[in-house]
């Protein structure tokens, strides 16, 4: 009556490759311009954070500058914000964002 028959659509059996494609170069692109340069950026701030010392000056995430008076533990630094005061804050190493001058070092 007003219902018309549904008929299935014929397609081409090889189109499941090609519509493939597309998904993996957007894949290996997102790879080279994303995930590899990030891994790159974690693996030079694990190693500057494994080679802090007594002595150097920092910039902490929070955007502090100090000099690393201890090395508490492989996890802890304390840091000296203020020479004057004596004013030291305890910091997880991995919050250490830079290092400004190696100890024993001036630019």
């Amino acid at each position: 009556m007003f219902i018309t028959p549904a008929y299935a659509q014929s397609g081409g059996g090889s189109l499941g490759l090609v519509n493939l494609v597309p998904l993996l170069l957007i894949f290996v692109i997102m790879y080279f311009l994303l995930i590899r340069p990030q891994q790159k950026k974690v693996k030079q701030h694990r190693v500057m954070v494994s080679n802090l010392r007594r002595g150097d000056w920092v910039i902490t995430q929070g955007g502090i500058v100090g000099r690393i008076t201890r090395v508490k533990d492989d996890n802890e630094v304390e840091i000296e914000i203020d020479s004057e005061q004596q004013v030291r804050v305890r910091l997880v190493r991995s919050m250490v964002t830079s290092v400004i001058e190696k100890a024993g070092q001036s630019e």
